[in-house]
């Protein structure tokens, strides 16, 4: 009589000896400590900070490697040299002129050092706020147009991360085409006029080494008020995919501002108005500094960094990103 073997039940195979291991080999899986590709600590806190750093080289070569920004750089460069050429030519204003800065231009032919101060008090009105409008209003609204936010999305960046790259690649090209208008002031009014010891709108005499330092001053605070104005501009960039629509938005909204901040009847507003602060680094010209009234006014630009910051977070985290 035949009998039937019943199978016995193979023994397990030993670990990577007929086939694959289950298991994750060391170093292939996520290891304690680490996060994800995808997740916001890659590599832990220093390498998300690698990572930002990455993305902010990206965003920065991509903004002054675009002809049209250079371009808005070129022509910020050009206007002091300009102004300090009639100036030479045709003298300055009578110091008790009328309209904001003609003490300042009246001192250019004087000293030289006064053509960089003459320069930023005139572009900062103007000029200065469009180029800054058309970098941040293009950071998100440009991407989203183009079809390329959705993709930056994808990577392993984080829009909290994405967002404030985008942000300080803007107010690095604010204080370029600041530090551009100061460089190009300092250096015509060197060749065109005479330099030396500088007399402030106070009357004091400085050396003229000081007086260059004050223009870094008058850089720094510049650049503040531009940082500002970047935000709004970045904070109106979130709401559209056009961004001709947040560039025009907030140049649209300066020129209302600086209207406002003539009418006498509205005088109570204006200390509320970012343009109101943005020539208000005059006050390195005076002796004592005016410390007083700048801290005020970078008071006022911090306010409208984080007002503008926060409502940019809020609604770039929550947008649905269609393109």
């Amino acid at each position: 009589m035949s009998t039937v073997d019943t199978p016995r039940a193979a023994p397990s195979a030993a670990p990577g000896a007929d086939g694959p291991d289950p298991r994750p080999a060391p170093g292939t899986g996520p290891e304690r400590g680490q996060g994800t590709a995808a997740g916001p600590g890659a590599g832990g806190r220093p390498g998300a900070v690698r990572a930002w750093w990455r993305l902010l080289a990206s965003e920065t070569g991509l903004v002054f490697r675009r002809p049209r920004n250079l371009a808005m750089l070129a022509v910020l460069a050009v206007v002091p040299v300009l102004v300090g050429i009639a100036l030479r030519l045709f003298g300055g204003p009578d110091e008790a002129g009328a309209g904001p800065g003609s003490a300042i231009f009246a001192q250019v032919t004087g000293n030289g050092v006064f053509l960089t101060f003459a320069a930023l008090a005139l572009l900062v009105q103007l000029m200065l706020p469009v180029a800054v409008a058309v970098v941040a209003g293009d950071a998100v609204a440009g991407e989203a147009g183009g079809g390329t936010l959705r993709y930056l999305l994808t990577a392993p960046a984080g829009r909290t991360r994405l967002l404030s790259v985008k942000y300080a690649g803007a107010v690095l090209f604010a204080s370029a085409a600041v530090g551009a208008v100061a460089l190009s002031g300092l250096l015509t009014g060197l060749v065109l006029f005479p330099a030396g010891p500088v007399t402030l709108l106070s009357g004091t005499t400085i050396p003229f080494t000081e007086g260059v330092l004050r223009i870094g001053l008058v850089v720094l605070y510049a650049t503040a008020g531009m940082a500002a104005l970047a935000a709004v501009a970045l904070a109106l960039s979130t709401l559209t995919e056009v961004a001709v629509g947040a560039i025009a938005a907030t140049v649209v909204l300066v020129i209302a501002c600086q209207v406002l901040g003539v009418i006498p009847q509205l005088s109570a507003l204006q200390p509320y108005l970012l343009t109101h602060w943005w020539a208000g680094f005059d006050g390195v010209l005076r002796d004592p500094v005016a410390v007083a009234d700048m801290g005020q006014g970078l008071l006022v630009f911090a306010a409208y960094i984080a007002v503008s910051g926060s409502f940019a977070w809020a609604r770039f985290t929550s947008r649905d990103v269609t393109a």
